[in-house]
């Protein structure tokens, strides 16, 4: 048969779309055309594909070859194809039978001696597979993500003469089974670590509760990056839906899921990163520091640092969820539902309000520094907290406060209330759940509307303060808001400028 088809996927953001590599061999002067929109890795395979398959002991077609990856407008790139396009080679020279790639699904790069090397992204393309119902060979590297998937046949392979032989039925290979040490995690650091600081773990615990976004504000070494680094020790465990999520992204992105899973990612970019390296980008989309926290905790410390104009693209991500990247030939959509933890000094020097004094900044610098923060982004964060200073202490004896697994159960109580009342934490309420889920009596109604007007708070902001009663509540595991849930609310919200 001088036409075979093989099945693979290609990378697009965090989607692994099918693509059919259909070879056919023909009469005429020996040549191979590759067509399809491949880039120059692709276009570059037909070299690496004709060494792998003679160096494998294999006659490579001395025909007319035309190698076409459909479907034709979309983009392929890397190495991924050149398992699909050797054994298409192969198939349609009758070297090992055509039928046997029939619901196979093939990713890989070959070398030039013909074994198989590992590629980004294969979970992505083995829940794909999984969904069609494939079996799916992937070289031996990545066998152990790919087994992520549950209920997925995977074929580990590790050169190309061993997977022939595997098809031609003389050595068969066995489905690979995973080790079992995916499931080992890695325990959070604990709240008791956190010396004192009562005030910052009642407003860490209420974030964690209801999925909030929280800033810290004091001077240095009040433990604002000790505190954020507790969060996700506090959040509900992962399930397999979301930690498959997290574990694709990480795929992608070239970070290998097998070292957190299936832990909460906690991500903390430095000031100095860009727009591009926040939210994503590239000129083949690339998912930035904000999909890498989805459903986990990024934290920016010493948030005015940061540029301004790349703090307002978190303006999107923090209200819908995830971030677009458009470019000419590309449309990238990348899941961002994270919880922001920020961190800041009170003035340039860090030591406004201090008793000691030590604060010689100027009105106009300490401005300057707050202004670098538009109104707009901190209406979303929706706990405002300023850490002072505790008394020094090196007697680790001294430590206090709860642990995370106290913690976390308070969390996981409110939480679940949460799931069963409405389906999401507090903190994604839209505007009809708000008015179903969050009622107020008459009286405490209007006390709250004197409040925001006073404190000229936003329409916006003032509905994340009511949010955040309603997780206060849940808290307390009572159904109505109280006043006193109101009046906490607000000690967490400062009044605009």
């Amino acid at each position: 048969m001088s036409l075979a088809i093989v099945l693979s996927r290609a990378q697009v953001g965090v989607e692994a779309p099918a693509v059919t590599v259909e070879c056919h061999l023909a009469n005429g002067l020996p040549a191979l055309t590759l067509v399809g929109l491949p880039e120059g890795a692709v276009r570059e395979s037909k070299d690496r594909v004709r060494s792998a398959i003679l160096n494998s002991g294999f006659q490579f077609p001395a025909r007319r070859i035309t190698l076409n990856l459909a479907p034709a407008d979309l983009p392929k790139d890397g190495g991924r194809f050149d398992l699909a396009i050797a054994l298409g080679l192969l198939a349609a020279s009758a070297q090992l039978p055509a039928f046997a790639l029939q619901d196979v699904e093939c990713l890989g790069e070959l070398a030039l001696s013909g074994g198989i090397r590992p590629i980004q992204g294969v979970l992505p393309a083995a829940l794909a597979a999984r969904a069609q119902g494939h079996t799916l060979i992937v070289p031996a590297a990545n066998a152990e993500e790919a087994c992520l998937a549950s209920g997925l046949r995977v074929i580990a392979v590790t050169d190309l003469r061993q997977l022939v032989a595997h098809f031609n039925g003389q050595t068969p290979i066995a489905p690979y089974v995973s080790s079992g040490l995916l499931h080992v995690s890695k325990p959070y650091p604990d709240l008791s670590e956190v010396q004192g600081q009562t005030a910052a773990k009642r407003a860490l615990l209420v974030a964690a509760a209801g999925a909030h976004n929280l800033l810290f504000s004091g001077p240095p070494g009040t433990g604002k990056t000790l505190l954020a680094s507790r969060l996700p020790g506090l959040l509900p465990p992962l399930d397999e839906h979301e930690a498959l999520e997290v574990a694709a992204i990480q795929s992608v992105a070239s970070q290998s899921p097998l070292t957190s899973w299936p832990l909460r990612p906690f991500r903390q970019p430095h000031h100095s990163a860009s727009g591009a390296a926040l939210v994503g980008g590239g000129s083949r989309p690339q998912p930035g520091e904000i999909t890498l926290a989805h459903h986990g905790v990024l934290f920016l410390d010493e948030l005015p640092e940061f540029d301004r104009k790349v703090l307002e693209v978190l303006r999107e991500p923090l209200e819908s969820g995830h971030i677009v990247i458009a470019r000419a030939r590309d449309r990238v959509s990348f899941t961002a539902r994270f919880q922001l933890v920020a961190a800041m000094n009170p003035c340039p020097c860090g030591y406004l309000g201090e008793p000691s004094g030590r604060c010689r900044c100027s009105t106009d610098q300490i401005l300057r520094y707050r202004n670098k923060l538009s109104g707009p982004l901190l209406d979303r964060i929706d706990l405002h907290l300023t850490v002072a200073r505790e008394t020094t202490s090196l007697n680790p004896g001294t430590q206090t406060g709860d642990d995370t697994a106290s913690a976390a159960g308070l969390v996981a109580q409110a939480r679940h209330r949460q799931q069963k009342r409405q389906g999401c934490a507090n903190a994604f309420l839209d505007m009809p759940g708000l008015r179903k889920h969050c009622p107020l009596s008459t009286d405490d109604e209007a006390w709250l509307e004197t409040a925001c007007e006073r404190l000229t708070l936003s329409l916006r902001a003032a509905h994340r303060l009511l949010k955040v009663a309603r997780t206060l509540a849940d808290l307390e595991q009572v159904d109505a808001i109280a006043r006193h849930h109101l009046a906490e609310a607000l000690q967490y919200r400062p009044a605009s400028n």
